[in-house]
């Protein structure tokens, strides 16, 4: 198990075709909010918003 303020594993998706492309830590703690990056998707073929999901 994963000590209480460790960093987790985060899934980041499309924000236009919502597919599941990245994964990256975050530490929940520090950090409650959900996090937004600008990534390439390669469904969509471009840089879009990528969100984390649940």
């Amino acid at each position: 198990m994963a000590k209480s303020g460790a960093a987790e594993i985060v899934i980041l998706a499309c924000d236009e075709c919502k597919q599941r492309n990245y994964t990256t830590k975050k530490n929940k703690k520090a950090h409650p909010a959900r996090l937004e990056m600008n990534k390439f998707c390669r469904h969509c073929r471009k840089h879009t918003l990528h969100k984390e999901t649940k």
